[in-house]
């Protein structure tokens, strides 16, 4: 069921288009989501979606590299795009007048792309020049050694990126392959928030893509990925002058009834500047500039997980502190003054992060295309605000009881993980 104010449309080639009017803005938010991203890939062509999501501002047969540019430029429009694990999204702002413009230059992206060989070989080295930047930036780089060591060898585990190798090796036909494969309607939702009208929105998609061919159902398969059932430490060295930490363990899926009562959890343990992390770890003793918790959502799994970044020797200090604080709230839960702050917080937030059309855009987009739920506002806010002592409680006997797994990048050569074994160690 729509939330209120959003429409919802399948069209007859199984391309889904989703809006929300918002008449008291002049601006509007489109956005062509597709149903695959990285864990959707085969092993020789990790990190495709990613690749595809560069190319595919190359040119078409009706435009080029720099025309695609130009026209939405030239009315003061944005452009953009983004690939996640398990969707990627080409989107553009502008005013609501350049509606049919936007519309017309995006679907003509997704379907109409030429993918050149030129182009693939001169694409290649700028993601190239991407990763070996995320290598170089270890706030970023641990969580995706995180992700390896708790997904192992299943796709989600992988950077979205891809690596150095598989990008080497990567060629025009296998990028075109995956292209013609995942692009089709069946797998592709527009969603649209600003000054519309759904019926007319409807029919500028109609004119720009209603001639895409393809399956008229998502054609995605996925294999649920198997959990660690042991914990684990993961030492990446790096000649840093920080360790960057992450500390994780089981979570749920972003769909779970429970999600409501794990947000609150985690405002309340790792969330902003009032949560138990931040003074414990931060405020009261000084350890770290930076630490934080999330919950880490996707389709059919999830992760719970802390990142901080300290001094190398304050690493077990920082560990000790945040093991101390995971395990008296799976223990103790939260007071009843964490619990109406926390809550107040994601009420709050809910309302303030939403009163834009991109964000309103990516909400709507984001739930259909991957099967989630898209309740009203007012059913967030009350869902929120519903949330218990007891749910708290019983949610956190699945993200805080572990096993754990520890990601440390730094200077760790020569360091022995047996070293960190008593923070992974299960809930007493």
């Amino acid at each position: 069921m729509a939330a209120e104010g959003v429409a919802v449309t399948r069209l007859a080639s199984g391309l889904r288009v989703v809006t929300e009017a918002m008449p008291d803005v002049r601006s509007v938010a489109v956005g062509f989501w597709i149903g695959v991203g990285s864990r959707d890939e085969r092993d020789p062509v990790a990190g495709a979606s990613h690749f595809l999501e560069h190319l595919l501002f190359k040119g078409t047969r009706r435009r080029s590299a720099q025309q695609i540019a130009e026209v939405i430029d030239a009315v003061g429009g944005d452009l953009n795009a983004f690939t996640s694990k398990e969707y990627t999204c080409f989107y553009a702002r502008c005013l609501d007048r350049d509606l049919p413009l936007a519309v017309d230059v995006l679907g003509d992206m997704l379907t109409s792309s030429v993918v050149r060989s030129a182009d693939v070989d001169a694409e290649r080295d700028v993601v190239l020049e991407e990763i070996r930047m995320h290598y170089d930036t270890p706030d970023d780089l641990v969580h995706s050694v995180f992700n390896q060591a708790w997904f192992g060898g299943h796709p989600l585990g992988r950077e979205v990126l891809g690596d150095e190798h598989t990008m080497a090796a990567m060629t025009r036909e296998q990028v075109n392959r995956y292209y013609r494969r995942a692009y089709v309607p069946g797998n592709a939702v527009v969603a649209v928030a600003g000054n519309v009208e759904h019926d007319e929105v409807v029919a500028r998609v109609v004119d720009a893509v209603g001639d895409w061919l393809g399956p008229t159902q998502p054609t995605v398969r996925r294999r649920p990925p198997r959990a660690p059932t042991a914990p684990g430490t993961v030492l990446r060295p790096r000649p840093t002058e920080q360790t960057h930490l992450v500390l994780g363990g089981p979570g749920i899926a972003r769909a779970d009834e429970r999600r409501y009562a794990a947000g609150v959890l985690n405002q309340a343990l790792g969330g902003g500047m009032a949560s138990r992390l931040f003074q414990e770890v931060r405020e009261r003793r000084g350890l770290v500039y930076t630490v934080y918790s999330y919950n880490g959502m996707h389709a059919d799994t999830g992760t719970f997980a802390v990142y901080a970044g300290t001094a190398p020797r304050k690493a077990c200090e920082v560990l000790r502190v945040v093991r101390t604080e995971l395990d008296k709230a799976l223990t103790d839960g939260l007071t009843a003054e964490e619990l109406a702050r926390a809550k107040g917080h994601l009420a709050g937030s809910t309302v303030l992060a939403l009163e834009d059309t991109s964000s309103r855009m990516s909400r709507i987009g984001k739930a259909l295309v991957t099967g989630a739920p898209l309740p009203s506002l007012d059913e967030i806010i009350t869902s929120i605000e519903a949330v218990t002592a007891d749910d708290v409680r019983h949610v956190a006997q699945v993200l805080l009881a572990g096993p754990w797994t520890l990601a440390m990048v730094g200077p760790l050569e020569g360091t022995d993980p047996a070293i960190f074994d008593r923070y992974v160690a299960p809930a007493a």
